[in-house]
């Protein structure tokens, strides 16, 4: 029955008059959705890939000439590259955990009943649906040392937070923070809400404290969606450029996505530039891999 259904047409449509089966309007569906896909993200990444390996510049009229690992090998000798990763994993460092400890620590206050708890969580998702250049734009003015609300809330007179070397990335930091919170605190909710409250009165029957109970049952079983967050908002947070980019330009806000679009588009390095790109892919892609490895282990427990 179930097989009949898939595999014929109701012989009074248009398409059973055109003569044409399941299969072909799946066909039809399916087949520009993969030719989309291959032409504009596999392509581009064989195309580049290729790029890695020469000396290529956007800017000039010469032939590219194959250099084979050069790139690469002078990229990973490159101490200030070096350095960009730095910045890099130190900012990845402070935003995800700051994430975390938000996000999670909101979803906890609203995992219970509280009066216009779906107009309080609507309004705590709105930062994460913004552009990325308006919160950059609108935190500079948060910022600002002669006017932002920042200072004046807290008391900083003319502090300068986007000018300080040693202030602007965690600024830039705390920006990504309100932004992406939310996102650690929607999928936090769905976990709290799926642990069974059985659990929660078996704990309170054995006058478990609020302590273990949160370590013992709610951590454990919100663990394995806390992961998925972390590994989501570790690869986005690896790939900042907006927010870095708009805020401030100390050398100590370089992160490495900053460094290859001055490579690729002040420099016009294309070779070195892809090759750069293709080293970040590796390491996000190794970054990821410990990480799923991690979430299988806390599922098995």
């Amino acid at each position: 029955m179930a097989t009949t259904m898939i595999t014929t047409l109701d012989r009074s449509s248009r398409s059973a008059a055109r003569g044409m089966s399941d299969l072909t309007i799946r066909n039809l569906f399916i087949i520009p959705t993969i030719v989309f896909l291959i032409v504009f993200n596999i392509f581009p990444l064989i195309y580049s890939l290729g790029y890695s390996f020469t000396d290529f510049r956007a800017s000039s009229p010469a032939a590219a000439n194959f250099v084979g690992l050069q790139n690469y090998r002078e990229l990973l000798n490159d101490s200030f590259i070096w350095s960009n990763f730095a910045i890099t994993a130190k900012y990845v460092i402070v935003s995800v955990v700051g994430q975390v400890i938000v996000g999670f620590g909101v979803a906890l206050l609203l995992n219970r009943d509280i009066p216009l708890k779906g107009l309080l969580t609507t309004l705590l998702l709105l930062p994460m649906m913004l552009s990325m250049a308006v919160v950059g734009l609108f935190w500079k003015l948060l910022y600002d040392p002669s006017f932002g609300i920042i200072n004046y809330t807290l008391g900083l007179g003319s502090f300068e937070w986007l000018s300080n070397p040693d202030m602007a990335l965690y600024a830039v930091a705390i920006t990504d923070i309100w932004m992406w919170s939310p996102f650690v605190m929607l999928l936090s909710l769905a976990g709290l809400s799926a642990v069974p409250k059985h659990l929660y009165e078996a704990a309170a029957i054995d006058r478990a404290g609020s302590f273990y109970t949160f370590f013992r049952i709610t951590l454990p079983l919100v663990a394995p969606i806390l992961m998925i967050a972390i590994i989501f908002r570790t690869m986005e947070a690896f790939k900042t450029f907006d927010l870095a980019y708009i805020l401030t330009s100390q050398p100590t806000t370089e992160v490495i996505s900053i460094r290859l679009y001055k490579m690729a588009f002040q420099e016009w390095q294309t070779g070195r530039s892809c090759a750069l790109a293709y080293i970040v892919l590796i390491m996000i892609l190794a970054i990821t891999n410990i990480y799923v490895k991690y979430l299988n282990k806390v599922k098995e427990r």
